[in-house]
């Protein structure tokens, strides 16, 4: 994800696409080009470490233009990936991006709290919408991008690398195809040490906490393990650093989900504690799934001798990711993972923050 200074300046999937995104949004017309040129809204961390570079690798998109509040930023990125002056923008001159027809697609690497306003932004410029996750801070505001991109004719996607990770594919269609029997329990771990102190993450107005980051890998995780929408929620946060997670801020935050076949989830997300694994349990054994959420691919097994590691170099998933959302754009397909997927999540991610905060169960 992106950080910003101020809030300012601040495979197709075959046989599984349809149990990984059911709703789809389709682009009125779609551009005939050989690539799509994409716009990056924000040249934080992620723009500029695995974004960029993935841009580099692509088959059917190109890295087109930047929007930035950060002259500096914008000079460097010009020289390094010889992008023109008129493919360069700010938070003020933005909208005159409806204008430019080298830009196909805006994407939108920003600090949750800036995600509808660009969103529904580049939706009215008549640009295809990427959104990195969490898809916004409220459902309310998830729902709010997704009519705006409807009413605008072009499709909005979220930035959930997984599911174009062929590993994870192979163990959603492996427990799809009932291989693991009924399932009872899954436990899954997203969590990294963040020393930080001064980042979008820590800082609630903006969108932080370690639900809305992190957290959205575990809810993910039990979501695509059961096949299933949680119908309850019982959940507990705390901090170990209370002078940077501050107002009630989570720095951890555990998570138990029910489902309506009985199974269960627990599940663990922290900026405190390293820990990134699955475990599915179910009536013919156990899928292990370790490391969970790695950049460099997922990999794990299963009873049966099923196993699955395909590794690629790192930014691999988020080249497969925008590839496969380009594609979808030029042949006017469905998109893997649509904005009605990111609406599901943020709706967990709401009661579980009103699970720990009421210490109740909260009916989803």
């Amino acid at each position: 994800m992106a950080s910003r200074r101020t809030v300012l300046q601040t495979l197709a999937l075959g046989t599984t696409a349809g149990m990984l995104a059911p709703e789809t949004l389709l682009a009125q017309s779609a551009p005939k080009k050989d690539k799509l040129g994409v716009a990056l809204v924000g040249l934080g961390y992620y723009s500029t470490d695995l974004l960029a570079p993935a841009l580099q690798k692509t088959e059917h998109c190109y890295l087109a233009g930047i929007v930035t509040g950060t002259p500096a930023k914008a000079e460097k990125w010009k020289k390094q990936y010889n992008i023109p002056d008129k493919n360069v923008y700010n938070y003020q001159n933005f909208d005159q991006i409806a204008n430019n027809p080298d830009i196909d697609v805006v994407y939108v690497v920003l600090p949750p709290s800036m995600h509808r306003e660009y969103v529904v932004r580049a939706a009215k410029a008549g640009k295809h919408v990427w959104v990195e996750k969490p898809m916004a801070v409220t459902a309310k505001e998830c729902q709010d991008m997704i009519d705006a991109c409807k009413k605008a004719g072009v499709s909005l996607s979220v930035g959930y690398r997984l599911h174009h990770d062929p590993n994870t594919q192979a163990y959603v269609k492996f427990l799809r195809d009932g291989k693991l029997g009924k399932i009872s329990m899954v436990n899954c771990s997203a969590a990294y040490y963040d020393g930080r102190t001064d980042h979008w993450k820590q800082k609630k107005e903006m969108g932080g906490g370690v639900m809305y980051d992190m957290g959205v890998y575990v809810l993910q995780g039990a979501r695509l393990a059961t096949g299933e929408e949680p119908i309850a929620v019982t959940a507990q946060q705390y901090t170990t650093r209370p002078d940077v997670y501050r107002n009630g801020l989570d720095e951890t935050s555990m998570i138990q989900l029910e489902f309506p076949s009985g199974a269960r989830a627990v599940l663990q997300t922290s900026y405190g504690i390293n820990m990134n694994f699955m475990y599915v349990m179910g009536e013919k054994g156990i899928l292990r799934v370790e490391p969970y959420s790695a950049y460099n691919g997922v990999k794990g097994n299963g009873p049966g001798g099923f196993a699955f590691d395909t590794p690629y170099p790192v930014p691999g998933q988020q080249t497969r990711q925008m590839d496969d959302d380009a594609l979808a754009i030029k042949n006017k397909k469905p998109m893997l993972v649509p904005g009605e997927e990111g609406l599901r999540d943020i709706r967990i991610v709401e009661a579980v923050y009103e699970a720990a905060r009421t210490g109740k169960r909260v009916k989803i």
